[in-house]
């Protein structure tokens, strides 16, 4: 597709800044595995952090096009980066603006947009990973309030985050109904961070446990309805999928950059590597993986903007963009040879930080999953 060109100055703006605030800055962020508060300080400044929340709401609001190619850019510079401005915007922001209260969306909102509050998502548990319906978490309705009571992981923002939306049963059951969705703020008596995991790629980016112990949450705090919160993670992790599909994009482009600049200067034989069938090759895969990957995802934006049915496409766009993330991530290093193989060199790092987009928010199989699914039921 061919963008428009408000969407390609937003891209070349979203671009600059990556070059210029936080490329420079990867290499330490992995390092230390903390994305410094400078660098979060001028997310916020230039509006990231309320990239789709409405103006009324204290936000930028632009359409999920535009949140598609500011992840990419961020995610180009820094995956970790990429990633913890997409957790907070898709899997917070973006179910309270489309199943919460006008008083839910006046008092969260703001905050979100201005990172007074970062957000997180908690729908996994020990036990309950893909098979999202098994979690055991439990909301018991003490008349005036809820009381939470149970265990999350891999909380991406998990130790940032000040408002988490937080899925436990109202109704226990032995599948995914009678799951509700709530709105928690973490200073809340009882929400306990624990363990932060230590992992191969984005490692700047927050990874935790989440304890709840008789969390109290207010009945005007309830996202939507009683039993409804299983359809609110599907739907949202529809759109969120999208954005790891941005993200796998960013990394993959990183990785191929790098390693097309180091091919022409690289000598062997005499000659730049870059002349070699072999390496030129590799190169043009990478380019028409990235070329598709940009294509799937553009065209699931465009169709959740225009409010048409996009389950398949953005899991397409994941499936893909992941996949392709993986692989040119492999070949960079290979163009590298040993070089690419040291920290002295990003593609390393690019390596291990593709790898968890074949996983998180619906690995590659559960994404093979709902594609056919989608394919079988359009043909019933």
């Amino acid at each position: 597709m061919i963008l428009e060109s408000d969407y390609i100055e937003l891209k070349d703006m979203a671009a600059k800044f990556s070059d210029s605030e936080i490329a420079p800055l990867a290499a330490s962020i992995d390092e230390n595995s903390k994305i410094p508060q400078e660098v979060i300080s001028k997310l916020i400044e230039n509006g990231f952090l309320g990239i789709f929340i409405p103006e009324e709401y204290g936000g930028a609001g632009m359409d999920y096009l535009s949140y598609s190619i500011i992840i990419e850019e961020l995610s180009r510079g820094c995956a970790s980066t990429g990633v913890f401005v997409s957790a907070h915007s898709s899997l917070c922001t973006w179910p309270i603006l489309n199943f919460g209260t006008e008083e839910q969306k006046k008092k969260y909102l703001p905050q979100l947009a201005s990172g007074e509050l970062v957000g997180c998502f908690c729908l996994s548990e020990p036990n309950a990973g893909s098979d999202a319906g098994s979690l055991t978490t439990m909301a018991v309705d003490k008349g005036n309030h809820y009381e939470l009571t149970g265990t999350k992981n891999w909380i991406t923002n998990g130790k940032e985050a000040g408002v988490a939306i937080v899925f436990a049963k109202t109704r226990k059951t032995e599948n995914h109904k009678g799951i509700s969705a709530f709105i928690v703020e973490t200073n809340s008596p009882g929400f306990e961070i624990q363990k932060a995991e230590v992992k191969l790629g984005i490692k700047g980016s927050s990874t935790t446990a989440i304890a709840l112990d008789k969390v109290k949450v207010p009945k005007e705090n309830l996202l939507s309805r009683e039993e409804k919160g299983f359809s609110l993670a599907l739907a949202t992790l529809d759109g969120g999928r999208i954005g790891i599909a941005a993200q796998a994009l960013g990394i993959g482009e990183a990785a191929f950059r790098y390693a097309l600049k180091y091919s022409t200067e690289r000598v062997q034989f005499g000659n730049p590597l870059s002349t070699l069938q072999g390496i030129q090759f590799m190169l043009a895969d990478m380019s028409t993986k990235l070329a598709a990957s940009r294509h799937l995802i553009y065209h699931s934006s465009q169709l959740k903007d225009l409010k048409h049915p996009y389950s398949k496409e953005g899991a397409q766009a994941k499936l893909f963009a992941a996949e392709a993330a993986m692989w040119i991530t492999t070949k960079a290093i290979q163009v590298c040879g040993g070089n690419g193989y040291t920290k002295e060199y990003p593609v390393e790092r690019h390596f291990r930080d593709a790898k968890i987009t074949e996983i998180y928010e619906g690995t590659s199989e559960v994404q093979r999953i709902v594609i056919a699914a989608m394919e079988l039921k359009e043909i019933q």
